[in-house]
């Protein structure tokens, strides 16, 4: 047997349909993984913790307010603190089953002074009571309010927490701010007592 070989046929003819196969599978190849790449990246920076992100948010928002409110930074604190409870006891409700809504005085320019402070953060958490033993028919009222209080006291702590993270990253965490703020804790760990023992007086009665 013999073959002919045409002498006119260029030697790379048939090599050349089947690189560029070669270099189109490649390249598929290549862009696959370069999508599966830039999807894990998506992926990566979407996993980020929700609160982590949220307190982001926060702590840009409290400097941008510091800086445009830098004249009455005496009274920004304790806003920034009532903000930070209120949150922390909202969040801490929501997870007994509580819906609650953070309510906006500590943008509304009204006295925020350890007293005043307190006061609101007690008012805020311990409406929510009746809502709780709604949620959690299965106790009795003792137990309810034990747990209520527990769940609550929990959010003020991390309210209080943060505020003074913030504040300490400011460096302002000094002086009247820390006493204030040390005071307000004190009065709001005083009303929420007065608040169990109201319930024991209305039992004795």
């Amino acid at each position: 047997m013999s073959s002919t070989i045409n002498p006119n046929t260029p030697v790379n003819q048939g090599v050349r349909p089947v690189a560029k196969a070669s270099d189109e599978k490649d390249n598929k190849v290549m862009g696959q993984q370069n999508s599966a790449l830039v999807h894990e990246n998506k992926v990566a920076q979407t996993a980020e913790p929700i609160y982590v992100s949220q307190k982001k948010q926060l702590n840009a928002a409290i400097i941008e307010s510091t800086l445009k409110f830098s004249n009455t930074m005496g009274d920004r604190p304790l806003s920034l603190l009532l903000k930070t409870a209120l949150q922390g006891i909202n969040e801490a409700l929501k997870s007994g089953g509580v819906d609650s809504s953070v309510e906006d005085a500590y943008e509304s320019g009204l006295d925020v002074s350890p007293e005043a402070t307190a006061e609101r953060i007690i008012n805020f958490s311990t409406q929510f009571l009746a809502s709780y033993r709604e949620q959690h028919p299965e106790m009795d009222e003792e137990q309810s309010l034990t747990a209520f209080i527990d769940i609550i006291r929990g959010g003020i702590e991390q309210g209080f927490a943060e505020a003074k993270e913030i504040l300490g990253g400011l460096k302002v965490l000094k002086g009247d701010i820390a006493t204030n703020i040390d005071k307000t804790y004190q009065l709001v760990q005083e009303g929420l007592q007065s608040f169990i023992d109201s319930f024991s007086k209305a039992e004795e009665e």
